[in-house]
């Protein structure tokens, strides 16, 4: 399988379907929301990006089944799977945030092997496959080389359900707060990881996250020479709903204070 060319057109497709979301803002009203539970808005943009994106896919790679978060398709490949959210940031979309993306990953058996992030608004394309490089744009990127997390932004996500863990995730917050250069919420689990990825960030962690959320960004955060673990430092991300993505140099720092703080 030739993995370049198969993200080159996956780019093709992510500026494509950016393309109509980009539009379909303009005309946007909050009477086109529907909700799927609580806090999780959805509208006919998602689903709609998300049927272009599938139509495409199954073009290129015919035996691939699919993960998707609007469950267009459900189909599950033996091989080959792609995961794919069609609009990652719902709510800053609806809201008229510019942070938002299209986020598609594809997996080969347990291994994800390519990922592309496009944030629309900046007109940005993070992307990479497994035994090259991380790019932006067409240029090659780095994590940061941040040694501690004093020297450290750090980007993390707020729950907007499932607040269990909430007590926990304030403390922890509380102390980052304290030992950082600052924390930052942008609303787009992609782009948190595709940040990272090319230095923005040196860090962001979340929990209650779902495959679709991370798998692309988990690709390219890799693939740039940073370090995706789970809260108990195991590679395993896409299955635990919980996600830390650094520069390499702050892992251990932070699941020190993951562990210290953020507590079964």
């Amino acid at each position: 399988m030739d993995l370049e060319q198969i993200v080159n057109e996956v780019i093709t497709l992510s500026k494509e379907v950016g393309s109509f979301i980009r539009q379909e803002r303009h005309n946007f009203s909050a009477d086109k929301i529907e909700y799927k539970g609580l806090n999780d808005m959805v509208s006919y943009v998602d689903k709609s990006a998300e049927e272009k994106i599938v139509t495409r896919l199954e073009k290129i790679l015919p035996e691939a089944g699919f993960i998707t978060e609007e469950q267009t398709r459900n189909r599950i490949g033996e091989r080959y799977n792609w995961i794919i959210d069609p609009l990652d940031g719902t709510t800053n979309f609806i809201h008229g945030l510019p942070v938002f993306s299209v986020s598609i990953a594809l997996k080969e058996y347990d291994q994800l092997v390519a990922g592309v992030v496009y944030e629309i608004n900046l007109d940005e394309c993070f992307y990479a496959w497994n035994g090259a490089p991380a790019y932006l744009n067409g240029k090659e990127i780095s994590v940061s080389k941040a040694p501690k997390i004093g020297d450290s932004l750090i980007a993390t996500g707020f729950p907007y359900y499932n607040f269990e863990k909430q007590p926990q995730y304030i403390e922890l917050f509380t102390y980052l707060m304290k030992n950082c250069h600052g924390l930052r919420r942008l609303g787009s689990a992609a782009v948190d990881l595709a940040y990272t990825a090319c230095g923005r960030f040196d860090c962001y962690y979340e929990y209650n996250l779902n495959a679709w959320d991370c798998a692309a960004g988990v690709v390219i955060v890799r693939q740039a020479g940073g370090e995706v673990v789970n809260f108990s430092g195991g590679d395993e991300v896409l299955d635990s709903r919980e996600l830390l993505a650094t520069n390499g140099k702050v892992t251990g720092e932070m699941l020190e204070a993951i562990g210290r703080y953020f507590k079964d």
